[in-house]
């Protein structure tokens, strides 16, 4: 006869309770992040990862994310359901107790979980906090149970429903407008999150319904390859170095590892990590382990198969080994310690001993199983050891101390005179008719010009030292003042504001591409914080009479032109700005370059991945992902100039 398995304890005593949930809604960005768009879609993570936590600890199949109309969202399990009966310290029902309380659940000190997600500090009871309305349902040992709340407290007391044959939890909730002045969810956002969460969590169904108007959705994620196929669907449409995925899966003193990676023939490295299936987008030990065993096996493997000789500077460094590299390593671990409170960092010591152990000996074992592998991965590696060393004198002979200190500065930038970085703006403007303009029409105690001539090298099919050899880009790198690769300084930055300044026209979108593509591969620190901007010069000028107006798109020029019509009743002159050199001094300052009247565009990287594949797709080398991204756009194309 079979022996029955014997399930670890989850009742009411393994619910525990650390402090009351009032400092929530006081301080909400605490524990969410923001009461921005982050911070309301971490509402629905926060739900997600308790119907996770049970998924990992085998007792949940089935997951369920349903928008609904009226800003609502449900979130379903099939796992134990949270415990109904009494809890012995609140001498409440355990399941008003998680709903209500901060830091309670049976996640601290019980057995009921061996590793969780959610663990630092939120939990569903903050998600309560911010709901003007929220409902737990749970069916537990055959019967079904429902609690409703209101910003946080109970409506009544836990009622016991009826009968029900399946079991689980659904909690459904309507975020506070009190706490959130907009209340949108992004269903991308949502897809990206829950996908990558059935990647993480193999034998997982993920189903994501989307009831609102206009057209009603259903998409299904469910994955049995783990991270592997989670890299698999990384790398899609690149072109691949080797076609074997590395992938391991071994526990090691407790902690439970799990890595997959290919290269492809990007230079760009792509990693994500995970600590109970919790992103952490700053990295930590395991993703410091995963790194100093890639380093370390390719390095050895290399000596060993006579790719490399020996002394100190014949071996690959950290970056040439993630030349190229799409990478995933996740690991469950008891206890984690997350450094901030949105979980962006894993700080446990052990966590780096394990990943390394696990990776050396995975690695190991594939550089001997796939030795053609092994070969185009040691190979992409050393040429980009090659380039590195290439890049390195190139810095050298280009870049010297007297240029990188500001001690000479390019010829052609008209500088500021403010030496105040905050308060000073850096136009980035096409052509020498163009610098005339702005130069004349500039302030110059906060605003310097530089203009380029023509087009810029494309970065994207370059690599440093052939980059260095670009005078325009040479001189931009010297104006700005930060140097470049291994010598980047964020705090030499001489301008705050670098603002790009060209023609409303192909060629001018092709130069603004072109800047954009060097700033995010090479300047991404200076994106990611802001200094980035796109002037917005306007498009037309309309006079009619005495009254002058500037219209910026096509909208504005029909009602500034619908307006004058019902204004003075007769046909105004209407002039189309093909380039800024058009414009004359005044006219430059006045709509362009005046801070009280301008429009700039602010640059920024929400989705960094996504960003990086469009780069790819629109300034690399192939040709048919950028033919398929044209026909697909080429219908919301406006005011296109051939």
């Amino acid at each position: 006869m079979a022996s029955k398995k014997i399930e670890p304890s989850y009742t009411a005593k393994d619910i525990y309770v650390l402090e009351g949930l009032e400092p929530v809604r006081k301080r909400p960005g605490m524990y969410i992040g923001s009461t921005g768009p982050e911070g309301i879609h971490h509402l629905i993570w926060e739900c997600v990862d308790n119907s996770i936590d049970e998924a990992m600890a085998g007792y949940a199949k089935n997951i369920t994310v349903s928008l609904l109309p009226g800003n609502k969202v449900e979130v379903a399990d099939d796992g134990r359901g949270i415990p109904v009966e009494k809890h012995p310290q609140t001498k409440k029902s355990a399941l008003e107790t998680v709903m209500t309380t901060l830091h309670a659940g049976g996640k601290f000190g019980s057995e009921a979980y061996k590793v969780s997600g959610g663990l630092h500090g939120v939990g569903v009871s903050v998600v309560c906090a911010l709901s003007k309305w929220m409902k737990a349902e749970v069916c537990r040992d055959g019967f079904e149970y429902a609690q409703e709340y209101t910003q946080g407290k109970p409506k009544e007391a836990v009622k016991k429903i009826g009968a029900c044959r399946q079991r689980g939890t659904t909690v459904t909730f309507e975020p506070d407008a009190e706490i959130f002045k907009e209340i949108k969810f992004d269903i991308k956002k949502i897809l990206n999150h829950l996908r990558q969460q059935a990647y993480l969590t193999r034998g997982v169904r993920i189903t994501v319904v989307d009831k609102t108007p206009p057209q009603p959705a259903d998409y299904t994620f469910y994955f049995e390859g783990g991270v592997k196929s989670y890299v698999r669907y990384l790398v899609m449409g690149q072109n691949l170095t080797h076609p074997t995925i590395f992938y391991v899966a071994s526990e090691k003193d407790g902690i439970m590892v799990e890595s997959a990676f290919q290269y492809t023939q990007e230079r760009e490295a792509y990693e994500e990590s995970f600590a109970n299936n919790i992103h952490t987008g700053e990295g930590g030990t395991h993703l410091t382990g995963f790194r100093a065993a890639l380093t370390r096996s390719f390095n050895d493997y290399a000596k060993k198969n006579n790719y490399i000789k020996g002394g100190e500077d014949e071996g690959l460094t950290g970056d040439d080994v993630r030349d190229g590299l799409t990478s995933v390593v996740s690991i469950k671990i008891r206890e984690p310690q997350f450094e901030g409170q949105t979980k962006a960092k894993l700080g446990n010591p052990e966590a780096k001993v394990a990943v390394e152990a696990v990776l050396l000996d995975g690695l190991a074992d594939f550089l001997e199983r796939n030795p053609q592998d092994s070969r185009a991965i040691i190979e992409k590696c050393l040429l980009a050891a090659k380039a590195r060393k290439a890049a390195k004198a190139a810095r050298q002979t280009v870049l010297r101390k007297g240029i990188l200190d500001g001690l000479a500065l390019p010829g052609k930038l008209a500088d500021c005179s403010s030496r105040k970085p905050e308060e000073s703006e850096l136009y980035i403007v096409e052509g020498e008719s163009a610098g005339g303009s702005s130069r004349q029409a500039r302030d110059r105690h906060f605003q310097a010009i530089l203009p380029l001539r023509g087009k810029i090298l494309n970065v994207e099919k370059a690599r440093l030292d052939k980059m260095l050899d670009s005078k325009e880009i040479k001189a931009l790198i010297i104006a700005m003042g930060t140097a470049i690769a291994a010598d980047f300084d964020m705090t030499k930055l001489r301008y705050h504001r670098i603002i790009i300044m060209t023609d409303a026209d192909v060629d001018g979108s092709h130069i603004r591409t072109l800047l954009l593509t060097l700033f995010y591969r090479h300047f991404k620190q200076i994106v990611e914080q802001g200094h980035i901007y796109i002037a917005q010069p306007p498009l037309y000028r309309i006079q009619a009479g005495k009254r002058l107006e500037y219209a910026y798109n096509d909208n504005d020029k029909t009602e500034i032109l619908d307006d004058m019509k019902k204004e003075l009743k007769i046909t105004p002159v209407i002039q189309r700005y093909k380039g800024l050199g058009e414009m004359n001094p005044e006219q430059l300052w006045e709509t362009t370059m005046d801070p009280q009247n301008r429009v700039l565009l602010q640059v920024t990287v929400e989705d960094a991945k996504e960003a990086d594949r469009i780069f790819d797709i629109l300034m690399g080398d192939e040709v048919l992902p950028r033919k398929k991204f044209i026909q697909a756009h080429a219908k919301s194309v406006k005011n296109l100039d051939v």
